[in-house]
């Protein structure tokens, strides 16, 4: 199972907790992961990434294991701190403005 963090604005539209848990396909990539949030909670799809490039939308952010991972490669392996649930894999709201 892989533990999930979701910001209150994506928690709202899926009608979920904070924490959430998946089972996920292997390889367990970002991709893998982001597909199954999608497949579980269906309102979600379009929110955290473009329907039809599926690129991370620009005001969120991915962070796993402490590391901020928005700009790795869709399908890279997720850290194993990640794949056992010792750490969530958070989606988090960017701030903009100034």
């Amino acid at each position: 199972m892989i533990r999930v963090i979701l910001p209150y604005h994506l928690q709202n539209i899926a009608n979920c907790p904070r924490e959430i848990s998946l089972e996920v396909a292997a390889p367990l990539t970002q991709k893998s992961l982001l597909n199954a949030l999608e497949e579980k909670f269906p309102t979600l799809r379009g929110t955290i990434r473009d329907h039809g490039s599926t690129k991370r939308r620009p005001l969120l952010r991915f962070f796993a294991a402490g590391e901020d991972v928005s700009n790795v490669a869709p399908d890279a392996r997720l850290p194993e701190a990640v794949t056992s649930g010792r750490e969530p894999f958070c989606i988090v709201g960017a701030m903009a403005g100034g």
